[in-house]
């Protein structure tokens, strides 16, 4: 287990690098500066803007640059945001929790509603439900992610007034309510951005299901357990159903850079103060330190939730856990 672990944390090491680094030339060599409208103001002096740019850092070539960013990550320090005024660490600090609590409830949303959808389709093959459920799941398939951010906003908040039309709380009132009252304000406004990206997910997660459920319907066990007699409800929620679980954990590796990207644009359009809504500040605003951070973070992201998903697999098959 130990080898295991230490061999697949070196390679998500080498993937965040890879990525951070990608990154780091990449907005360097994008058109804009990071104070590209302080630049064009004729009232600041040329002495100013270079005095910025030695200030930051940006007079220096790009190699070096780049050098002095690694230096100062392994320190722990990743920077000052431009945009933000603050260091790149506390931009982070307040975004993330939000991120991931967006992320935890889209994602058990999706596998909840994936798994009962597909439990519904094969329970009913061919019937009225199982093509349905497969039309709704089509059309959510096929839907961008900001399109259907956009009309879930404009149908619940604009048209309904049901809910907030953005932000993770109610700054005017939120901090004089009780707790109860805290929790119900931060789900309201939870309720619309976790919604939508578990309908952008379910299907991935229920066509997956129900292929592997058929699947393990024609095994020689479920046919046993039909010919003894058990009735078909059970056969499938007992027998089927657990067996067919096993291929949904690799989802997890799948499903957790799908959210990072697909929370991109679902913070964008509800105004959640999450990492979504600073990566695209950042590229706005061509914050340097700021977009490579978060792109460092959203890296640790992706590399967690494949990890997980391997440890997973590795414990519940047994034909890998002589590898664990």
């Amino acid at each position: 287990m130990a080898v295991f672990l230490a061999r697949r944390v070196a390679q998500g090491l080498v993937v965040v690098a890879l990525a951070a680094t990608l990154v780091f030339f990449l907005i360097h060599f994008a058109p804009g500066d990071p104070f590209g409208a302080a630049m064009e103001n004729p009232s600041i002096s040329e002495a100013v803007r270079e005095s910025w740019r030695r200030t930051y850092g940006l007079d220096r070539p790009l190699g070096e640059q780049y050098v002095r960013y690694v230096a100062s990550v392994f320190r722990g320090d990743l920077g000052f945001s431009f945009s933000h005024q603050r260091p790149v660490v506390d931009a982070l600090s307040d975004a993330i929790p939000n991120t991931l609590l967006l992320m935890v409830t889209g994602l058990v949303g999706g596998f909840v509603i994936g798994i009962g959808s597909a439990l519904a389709q094969v329970k009913n093959r061919g019937g009225l439900v199982d093509r349905a459920i497969a039309a709704v799941s089509l059309t959510f398939f096929s839907v961008p992610d900001f399109w259907l951010a956009l009309l879930v906003l404009v149908a619940f908040s604009y048209w309904l007034h049901l809910f907030p039309i953005g932000g993770a709380i109610d700054p005017l009132v939120h901090d004089s309510l009780g707790a109860a009252g805290r929790f119900a304000d931060r789900l309201k406004h939870l309720l619309l951005p976790a919604a939508t990206l578990t309908l952008l997910y379910f299907p991935l997660i229920g066509r997956h299901q129900k292929a592997a459920l058929l699947d393990v319907m024609s095994s020689e066990y479920v046919t046993t357990a039909r010919a003894k007699g058990v009735a078909e409800r059970v056969v499938i929620n007992r027998h089927a159903l657990r067996n067919a679980l096993l291929p949904i954990i690799a989802l997890v590796g799948i499903a957790f850079p799908a959210l990072l990207t697909g929370a991109v644009f679902v913070e964008k359009v509800f105004s959640w103060p999450g990492m979504g809504l600073l990566i695209v500040g950042a590229i706005n605003s061509r914050d340097y330190p700021l977009l490579t951070g978060a792109v460092i973070v959203g890296s640790v992201f992706v590399v967690t939730g494949s990890l997980l998903a391997d440890i997973l697999y590795r414990k519940f098959d047994p034909r890998l856990r002589d590898e664990f």
